[in-house]
């Protein structure tokens, strides 16, 4: 039968190894470059999307350049909208961070 002393330092060597697990764990920090890579992606791509399905319409239909415009207008505000969600997630992963490194400060002391 385990003796009381060995269950507590197995204890201690099981809770070390999860701290250990959970700082490998964590996403690194999101750099302001690769930030703003992402945002321009996103921007660029939501207008490239628009631009073309606008043109194609209109080069079925022979109407130009009326889609073109209302599909680039569209894209905008479709990139916009994507450039606030990733705002909002990076914005998510940082609370989170600065809380869990919080808490493993308070739990260090």
């Amino acid at each position: 039968m385990p003796e009381p002393e060995d269950l507590k330092r197995l204890g201690a060597r099981l809770d070390e190894a999860r701290r250990h697990e959970a700082v490998k764990a964590q996403p690194a920090a999101a750099s302001p470059l690769g930030i703003a890579f992402r945002f321009a992606t996103e921007m660029v791509s939501a207008l490239l999307v628009g631009g073309a399905l606008g043109w194609g319409i209109d080069w079925l239909l022979g109407t130009r350049p009326v889609f073109l415009i209302v599909f680039f207008v569209l894209g905008a505000a479709a990139g916009i909208r994507l450039m606030i969600g990733a705002a909002k997630e990076i914005n998510a992963r940082a609370a989170s961070a600065s809380t869990a490194g919080a808490a493993e400060e308070d739990g260090e002391d």
